[in-house]
């Protein structure tokens, strides 16, 4: 059974949730970086390639923003599929969480700033009820990210 803090109705509620905004993966997942790129300046330092895009504008046309954007929500799509099984769910959030933590080395409080322009993004789409249902998932995420990054001593 799962470790999982959410209920089965929470977790089809979410899957609902996520499908919605999942089925524009590569615009979507663009929107939600170049606003953190854009509100969160300093996130750009990790990505070597997008330092020197200053306008939102450029940012959506940059391949290397769209293929990030769409290689994070297949990352989180990999999640939501698995919110039952929190074996599957852990199998694809730690080398996630090691590799950001590791080799990137990238503060973990960007994990928040990301999910929280998701729900942002799903409110504005979709309305409050639809970022309601993400929510739990997002702090799920976040909390193991986090642990992750425990464990590799940060």
């Amino acid at each position: 059974s799962s470790t999982m803090s959410l209920s089965e109705a929470e977790v089809q509620s979410a899957r609902g949730a996520w499908e919605k905004i999942y089925v524009d993966a590569e615009d979507n997942g663009t929107t939600v970086l170049v606003r953190m790129f854009t509100e969160h300046p300093d996130t750009k330092s990790y990505f070597t390639h997008f330092k020197g895009m200053d306008s939102a504008e450029e940012m959506k046309q940059s391949d290397q923003v769209r293929g990030h954007g769409k290689k994070v929500f297949g990352a989180i799509n990999n999640m939501v599929q698995h919110l039952d099984n929190s074996e599957a769910f852990l199998g694809i959030v730690t080398p996630l969480g090691k590799k950001h933590a590791t080799q990137l080395k990238i503060d973990p409080k960007n994990f928040r700033i990301i999910c929280d322009i998701i729900l942002q993004l799903m409110e504005e789409k979709f309305g409050g009820d639809c970022k309601a249902s993400f929510e739990k998932v997002t702090n799920e995420i976040c909390t193991h990210l986090n642990n992750i990054y425990k464990e590799e001593g940060w």
